[in-house]
């Protein structure tokens, strides 16, 4: 018994040495350390069952960049505004950027980039299927915090195009996603729900260029009910992990309801990934093969082989544009929702169903490279999306809408998901955005969420945060 008690020991001891046990390592925890007011009067409308200030699929709605936070956001007057704080300050320094919100759509939210290579802020916002409007600032702003002034002399005049370069006129869901190298690329929609495109720009430090389309519309997908020959590619998210690869989930979405069971539900289907070892210039599947150029002829389609990760028909009410991450070692993880089969096999309203029995989904890439998804015991009492943050121990964490937030531990192999804060007091809307940069700067999650209101009434926007393992 001796015997086997120190090879154990021994076992155990060189493994930690490789970094391959990490048995002392802390499971899941939040504490929460305080609270801030962006505004005591944002906008508030709900529109597509969400909040234009609050959509969680507005990536770095805010970030953390050399001890100082960002937030951007719309204030009841309709200016769009952006704020900086010091890292752990109780007050925040804000600044109009030149820009009021033309129309009360959720979609058109404000997204903020860095661009590491002369540290500038950009920001793109209003834009839903049609123009958008660019804001960046003077170069350095976002080096020195403490020696350049917060005022709105440091930010050049909106524009209608990214410094002269025009992208498209149905633009939507611009998402900033810097480069290991330091420069920032903008990902976008261009075309229409159900027949549209992703494409990438970027900048340099310099200029602009445009990488072009990297997703195709076309081509017929077919389920038990008829076909579609449109359609667009709904991204999860797009980011870079430690070692420089691009990785995408997605889910499908096609123009013809003739794919559904019931023109009440929704006609996502499928859950896909793919990834970019070379900047976003080619795309492969799950397996390495390629499956798109982008601003090429060969774009990822539908019909490519090896894209899905998880295969759904068009009949549960799939969320679109949930959430994404990667683990420390390059894994890739998502949260995906849907109306699982034990409620029935046919949604027929698409909000009020999966406010009744939604639930969501931890998916992520094994070791093995395969596929493992997990159901989280919490289920959603909402229509609307939930956020996935991976710690520093690589613990997953999914904060749901009104601000609740589980978690599962990477010793588990996440299987012991379980409700860490219930989100009581916050009296939060439903979506909210979560600041992804802060996590890995300094273990913090901060969570920005607007209370509830009524009708068009204004309601205080505010960013709580939560102390996570150490």
């Amino acid at each position: 018994m001796r015997r086997r008690t120190l090879l154990a020991g021994t076992l155990l001891t060189a493994l930690a040495g490789t970094g391959t046990a990490r048995a002392a390592d802390p499971g899941p925890s939040v504490t929460r350390t305080g609270r801030t007011t962006l505004d005591t009067q944002a906008i508030y409308f709900v529109s597509y069952d969400g909040l234009v200030n609050n959509n969680s699929f507005q990536k770095n709605g805010l970030l953390t960049h050399k001890g100082h936070q960002y937030a951007a956001w719309y204030t009841a007057d309709r200016n769009a505004v952006v704020a900086r704080r010091a890292l752990g300050a109780s007050t925040w320094q804000t600044v109009r950027v030149g820009h009021t919100l033309r129309y009360n759509d959720s979609h058109n939210v404000i997204s903020m980039g860095v661009s590491r290579s002369d540290g500038r802020l950009h920001l793109n916002m209003d834009s839903h299927s049609d123009g958008f409007t660019y804001v960046k600032s003077v170069a350095g702003l976002l080096d020195n915090p403490t020696g350049l002034s917060w005022t709105a002399s440091r930010f050049g005049a909106p524009q209608s195009t990214l410094d002269g370069l025009a992208l498209t006129s149905q633009f939507t869901y611009p998402q900033f996603v810097a480069t290991p190298e330091g420069r920032l690329q903008l990902s976008y929609r261009a075309g229409v729900s159900g027949n549209g495109r992703n494409a990438l720009a970027e900048y340099d430090g310099t200029r602009w260029t445009a990488l072009g389309e990297w997703s195709g519309s076309t081509g017929t997908y077919t389920s038990e009910h008829g076909s579609s020959t449109a359609r667009n590619m709904y991204l999860h998210g797009i980011d870079y992990d430690r070692a420089g690869r691009l990785h995408a989930f997605f889910t499908w979405r096609e123009q013809n309801a003739a794919v559904m069971c019931s023109g009440g539900g929704i006609t996502n289907h499928d859950t896909g990934y793919v990834y970019s070892d070379d900047r976003g210039r080619t795309w492969r599947n799950a397996a390495g093969t390629v499956v798109g150029v982008t601003g090429g002829s060969d774009k990822v389609s539908v019909t490519d082989p090896g894209l899905v990760a998880d295969p759904l028909n068009p009949d549960h009410s799939l969320m679109n544009q949930e959430s994404q991450s990667t683990d420390s070692a390059g894994r890739p993880h998502a949260i995906i929702s849907y109306v699982p089969g034990r409620f029935g096999q046919c949604t027929t309203n698409y909000v009020a169903d999966r406010t009744a029995n939604g639930r969501a989904f931890h998916l992520r890439r094994t070791a093995s490279g395969g596929w493992q998804k997990t159901e989280i015991p919490v289920p959603l009492n909402s229509s609307q999306r939930t956020r996935l943050v991976l710690d520093r121990y690589d613990n997953a964490y999914a904060v749901f809408p009104y601000g609740r937030i589980a978690g599962a531990s990477r010793a588990s192999g996440y299987g012991d998901w379980r409700l860490l804060y219930d989100g009581a007091g916050l009296n939060a809307f439903g979506e909210v955005v979560v600041d992804e940069t802060r996590v890995a700067q300094d273990g913090v999650l901060s969570v920005m969420y607007q209370e509830r209101s009524s009708g068009t009434t204004p309601s205080p926007l505010h960013v709580v945060d939560f102390r996570l393992p150490a």
